[in-house]
């Protein structure tokens, strides 16, 4: 069985183009060449220039002794908490902002819910100097004010969602609206392994620089290219995507994924979509989605902005229905509790996504001399208000 895409945009039997016809040519017009635009020399050439100089990387694959001795394992933090921008979502949107620039777009969009895609998508239409517009759900708004801040400073128009449960879900029906009413000029940078085809393949791709770097890392650290495991929060799932990408097929390298429990798993107030998701279709794409059994989208919850989405990617569901990927429900309090623990042990300040990822560690066991890689997808600045009023620092 193979756990990357096929030649129909299929992970699996999830994954596909369902869309309205005003947006078949726009998908079409990146269908068509993506794959192309992405392994010419010169596209390459100036992504990786950037890689290195604006955003930073590699990031560091960075020894945990604190953490390691707490739960008896050799435990690595894949530190993209320290790339430009303070997390993952930049490795994709350089690549998006320089495939829009070869197809002709002279406007972005995108949708974000914690901001750091948003922030990141600002950050590089104003590299280019590019008009930007993000949408994000009015209550994101207001939990995630100094993201907000950063994309105004930035130059973009930040507009908010007002429909449904105000989230990131409601930004991303903003977005098409955009998108379909703006066809020929505009290009939407999707933040997550999520969308129409080829969008969870070219988001994987982008960010599948992270796993890259960890293989040539582990090298050096431990004298081998594999981990016995990765492990990465999952709301769409781009971290995850960009961290299992190149081990996807090594059963050797088990594969775990965190996802959002909230309240818990049956309270209702949750964004565990493996468990209580079905197959559905939600913007773009075929894949598992927590919905009623009319078929009604269930308002997703979690304190994390990132993580309260209610699917997940294609991929994902892939990983999850045949079982190649381990998904590990985590709640809103063990998350918490977890991030806490790392700042306390290791001095690193982690965003709740990634927290959920840490909560693992008290889930699962694992054996003093497995070989444990974490995705740290983002830094937790934008989460200090979230901590101070959880933990009433």
């Amino acid at each position: 069985m193979s756990y990357n895409i096929n030649s129909k945009g299929y992970y699996g039997e999830f994954g596909g183009a369902y869309i309205p016809e005003m947006l078949y040519p726009n998908v079409e017009e990146l269908r068509q060449n993506y794959l192309n635009i992405m392994s010419d020399s010169a596209f390459q050439e100036e992504f990786q220039q950037l890689l290195k100089d604006y955003v930073g990387r590699p990031s560091p694959l960075y020894f945990a002794k604190r953490l390691s001795k707490a739960y008896n394992t050799k435990i690595y933090l894949k530190r993209e908490d320290l790339n430009h921008t303070g997390a993952h979502k930049i490795n994709n949107t350089i690549g998006q902002i320089l495939m829009a620039k070869r197809l002709g777009k002279t406007r972005i969009i995108a949708e974000t819910g914690a901001g750091q895609h948003g922030v990141a998508t600002a950050t590089v239409c104003a590299l280019m100097g590019i008009t930007c517009v993000v949408y994000m759900g009015e209550i994101d708004i207001k939990r995630q004010a100094p993201n907000v801040a950063r994309m105004k400073m930035l130059g973009a128009k930040v507009v908010p969602a007002t429909s449904g449960s105000k989230t990131l879900k409601d930004a991303t029906n903003e977005a098409i609206r955009d998108w379909i009413n703006n066809p020929v000029d505009t290009h939407y940078i999707i933040g997550s392994v999520v969308g129409p085809h080829p969008y969870p393949d070219m988001v994987a791709r982008f960010q599948s620089v992270i796993s890259e770097e960890i293989k040539q890392q582990l090298m050096t650290h431990e004298n081998t290219p594999t981990p016995d495991y990765v492990i990465a929060c999952v709301g769409g799932g781009s971290n995850a995507a960009g961290a299992y990408y190149h081990f996807l097929e090594d059963p050797s390298v088990k594969l775990i994924a965190a996802e959002a429990a909230g309240h818990g798993i049956n309270s209702g107030k949750s964004a565990a979509t493996s468990t209580l998701g079905r197959e559905g279709i939600i913007h773009g794409s075929k894949t598992l989605l927590m919905q009623t059994k009319d078929g009604q989208i269930t308002e997703p919850y979690s304190i994390s902005a990132g993580l309260d989405y209610p699917g997940i990617g294609p991929m994902h569901a892939h990983l999850f229905h045949s079982g190649r990927a381990e998904f590990i429900a985590v709640t809103d309090d063990e998350a918490m509790k977890s991030g806490l623990e790392l700042c306390q042990l290791e001095g690193i300040i982690p965003a709740i996504e990634s927290s959920h990822a840490l909560a693992v560690f008290n889930k699962k066991h694992f054996k003093p001399n497995d070989i444990v890689v974490l995705c740290l997808s983002g830094r937790g600045d934008k989460d200090l208000d979230n901590y101070i009023s959880y933990f009433n620092v």
